[in-house]
């Protein structure tokens, strides 16, 4: 994902997300194929699941770059949070294509989303535009409108639009990004919570089968699908976020509130789900708001807010860049987090509830310090500092007055 980020600043968004689409497609495909093809080496799995993870590491960074591109800053975070509810659909839809199409054999669950990821591809490229310029859409001043109608202002059809090509000189490097206001703070924050909620991903509908509810253990097809519920409350979660980011005009407010809830959340769970099949799907929906809140604002809001900091002097060319940073250490989390569960579930399943609920307060942690900053700027007025925690914001009055 670094090296993604990287290079999608420098080259055309809408081919480089192509690449990495069908890309993601072909490999994704050829692990099913080894199904019909009778292939059992760990090896030939292991590179062709490397392989496929770095094509899907493309994603992220060019489409919340393309995000930036279209979207002003006070409204960023409800519109990403909305936005960002992709992510939880994804792995619902995921999941029960993958279940249902497990009994023609388990070949199908990866050719079947290979075909679909590869096709939507195509559609990206006809007729994805990457910015206002590239439909000639107007926008007032330097930021774009989001209420503004795109019909009254495109000129020219998506199929036909202007793309820059090439490398960008401008582009920030790399090291640089990382030197940005909070860019690191917030991608050690996502290293731990990505963790926690990777590690949910994988091993929540194991763990559901494993587990009696109301007294009887569920099969696997339908521990898969009421694993899904987590994703629904992480839709919720992340819309919630967004909201509140934009209101608090705090993203470290927001995203910490929901870090420290996630601890009680994940103890009910562990502690109380498996009395009955109610308590457990209420309380796992839970655990996915607070889970998947705070991860759907860092990787969208907070990392385009970041991507156009006030010290780049105006040069937008670090979204991607800085979204690949964030999202790239959190993913260091999400492949350990999943590997660390896999050795301490044969210890206990409270160990690794243990585990999850100490990167969480890790996490929250890491933010302390933009936390106390957002809530001096709340309650006295802006400072210098505000830009660390919410580029996007303006400078604000004392509480007082705006009560």
């Amino acid at each position: 994902m670094f090296v993604a980020g990287h290079l999608g600043d420098r080259l055309d968004l809408r081919t480089f997300l192509t690449i990495g689409m069908v890309g993601t497609g072909v490999f994704t495909s050829l692990f099913g194929v080894a199904f019909w093809a009778n292939i059992h080496s760990f090896y030939y799995f292991l590179a062709i699941q490397t392989l496929a993870g770095w094509f899907q590491s493309i994603g992220w960074p060019c489409v919340v770059a393309v995000l930036g591109n279209w979207f002003d800053k006070k409204r960023r975070g409800v519109i990403m949070g909305v936005w960002s509810a992709h992510t939880s659909i994804g792995n619902i839809v995921g999941s029960l294509i993958a279940t249902g199409l497990l009994k023609f054999g388990w070949g199908w669950s990866f050719v079947g989303p290979a075909l679909l990821i590869t096709f939507l591809g195509l559609v990206v490229y006809l007729f994805l535009p990457v910015n206002p310029p590239a439909v000639e859409a107007e926008r007032d001043g330097t930021e774009v409108d989001s209420t503004m109608r795109l019909g009254d202002t495109i000129t020219e059809s998506f199929l036909s639009s202007r793309m820059s090509t090439g490398f960008d000189r401008r582009a920030v490097g790399f090291l640089a990004a990382w030197k940005i206001p909070g860019v690191a703070i917030f991608a050690f924050c996502l290293f731990f919570t990505k963790l926690v909620s990777y590690t949910f991903l994988y091993w929540l509908p194991f763990y559901v089968s494993q587990t009696e509810i109301g007294g009887e253990h569920l099969s696997q097809e339908t521990s898969g699908n009421l694993s899904t519920l987590f994703d629904v409350g992480g839709v919720v979660g992340g819309i919630l976020a967004g909201y509140f980011s934009d209101q608090l005009d705090g993203r470290a407010i927001t995203a910490g509130g929901f870090i420290y809830l996630t601890i009680p959340a994940l103890f009910l769970y562990r502690t109380y789900g498996h009395i009955s099949m109610t308590i457990n799907i209420i309380l796992m929906f839970t655990a996915g708001v607070f889970v998947n809140g705070p991860y759907a604002l860092i990787t969208t809001a907070v990392a385009a807010d970041l991507g156009t900091h006030k010290s780049l002097k105006g040069n937008a060319r670090a979204l991607a860049t800085v979204t690949a940073i964030i999202d790239g250490t959190g993913s260091v989390g999400a492949a350990i987090g999943p590997v660390l569960t896999g050795y301490i579930a044969a210890i206990s399943w409270d160990a690794v509830f243990y585990m999850l609920m100490t990167a969480a307060l890790i996490s929250g942690l890491l933010l302390t310090k933009l936390i106390i900053t957002e809530v001096k700027t709340l309650l006295y007025g802006s400072s210098e500092e505000d830009e660390i925690v919410s580029p996007a914001s303006e400078p604000r009055p004392p509480i007082d007055v705006l009560i």
